[in-house]
This record gives structure tokens, C-alpha cells and sequence, in this order.
């Protein structure tokens, strides 16, 4: 098992941490902007990743992507994740073979932790694996899929879905509720902390106010807010 340490704990005056962003499948860390601006002026150091997502395999990403950011996270822990989509997959891919030293929490949005029914239907069609590369081969429902095949989460993880729809296209594909790319049963996985759903769509959940101050809530004090 590899060890990736991030040194020492942070001293009082320095931020509260250290947030690595990850974004989703053909998206760009632009995606995450939104996020990353609101966790800056909460006093996070961010880590907002780009990377090729369409270009080779959920491991071979994971194994690239990951250090790559943990290396930008040096002398500050703990070192959190917030993740779009397949983002929170490799995340659960790395972690399923290393370790972090001074690992946080993680937060997922919308990850397709059981798969999604969208890559069931159109992986075999010659212009999705043009759009969407090896990794978008990977993502299916069945046992063998990398999400099926990583087990239970052993780190302090906390999801929130959407249920709300945009994507016209592929909505018969899901059962409901679904937020037009996953449906919000896939996106639990067992051994995680607390779950959310939100009238967010897929494709802008990580802009979402609500799902904004969901994520810090949860970065600061483990537990999502209970607005009910």
C-alpha cells in the first residue's frame, strides 16, 4: 500500500485546510469554479484539477490524477475532495489501494457509485466511445464495472444527489428519481456517513447554493444541515 503524506498540521493561522476538486466525466475544472471560489473565501486552500477524462482508464487516472493533486496539497492537512460524477470514482479508486496521510472528508456530487443505466445503453455505439473514451466504458451498471467492483467506502464520505432532470435525451433511460445522468440510488455506496437529495440537475449541480453550503457544512462538522 502506498503511503502519500502531506507533512504536518497546519498551525492555527494557516487556512482549514486543503480541497481537492475533481470534475466529471468530458467536463474541465472549469466546471468547478463556482465551487472553488466559495470554498476559497471560506478559508480552504483549493486544488481545482484538470484533467483529461476522456483519454484513458478510471485507473490509470486515478493513479496520475490523485498525486498529481495531493502534490499541490504539501504542509496543509487535512486534505478534503469535493467531486463531480466520476470524479468521486477516482477518488474511491485510488483510495482502494493507497493511503492518504491527513485525509478529511470527502464530498461527492452526483457520483454514479453504482453506475449509471446511460452507459448500459449507449457504450457500444461507435460516437459516445468517441465523446466519452475508455473511462466511459467503465461506468455501467453491471457486477464488473469499476464503481461494482471497489467495494465499501472506508473514509468519511457524504453524497448528495439530484432528482431534478434537464437532460431530455436520456431521461427514459433511468429509473426515477434520477437527475438526467445517474439516478439517486446509484449514487449511494455502502459505508458512507450521510446521503442528500437536492432539485439539482446533473450537468450544474456543483453551482447550486444549496448544495454549496451542503458540502462546506459537511467539510466543517461531518453532517450535512437539517433544513427541515
Amino acid at each position: 500500500m502506498t503511503v502519500v503524506s502531506v507533512a504536518v498540521k497546519a498551525a492555527p493561522s494557516q487556512p482549514p485546510g486543503c480541497v481537492i476538486l475533481l470534475h466529471g466525466l468530458a467536463r474541465t475544472a472549469n466546471a468547478m469554479d463556482t465551487m472553488t471560489m466559495a470554498l476559497e473565501l471560506a478559508g480552504y486552500q483549493t486544488v481545482n484539477m484538470d484533467y483529461p477524462s476522456t483519454t484513458a482508464s478510471i485507473e490509470s487516472l486515478a493513479a496520475s490524477v490523485i498525486p498529481a493533486a495531493l502534490s499541490q496539497c504539501q504542509h496543509i492537512e487535512p486534505v478534503h475532495f469535493v467531486t463531480h460524477s466520476m470524479g468521486g470514482i477516482l477518488v474511491r479508486q485510488y483510495l482502494s489501494a493507497n493511503r492518504i496521510a491527513g485525509l478529511g472528508r470527502v464530498v461527492m456530487l452526483a457520483p454514479p457509485n453504482k453506475g449509471s443505466e446511460i452507459v448500459d445503453a449507449m457504450r457500444d455505439l461507435t460516437l459516445y466511445q468517441w465523446i466519452y473514451g475508455p473511462a466511459g466504458q467503465q461506468l455501467g451498471t453491471d457486477k464488473v464495472s469499476v464503481p461494482n467492483t471497489l467495494g465499501p467506502v472506508q473514509f468519511e464520505l457524504g453524497v448528495i444527489a439530484g432528482n431534478y432532470s434537464i437532460s431530455l435525451l436520456t431521461s427514459w433511460l433511468l429509473p426515477l428519481p434520477h437527475d438526467g445522468k445517474v439516478s439517486v440510488v446509484s449514487t449511494q455506496v455502502e459505508g458512507m456517513k450521510s446521503h442528500l437529495v437536492l432539485p439539482v440537475s446533473h450537468t450544474f449541480i456543483m453551482n447550486n447554493h444549496e448544495v454549496i453550503a451542503q458540502t462546506m457544512a459537511f467539510l466543517r462538522q461531518g453532517r450535512f444541515i437539517d433544513n427541515h
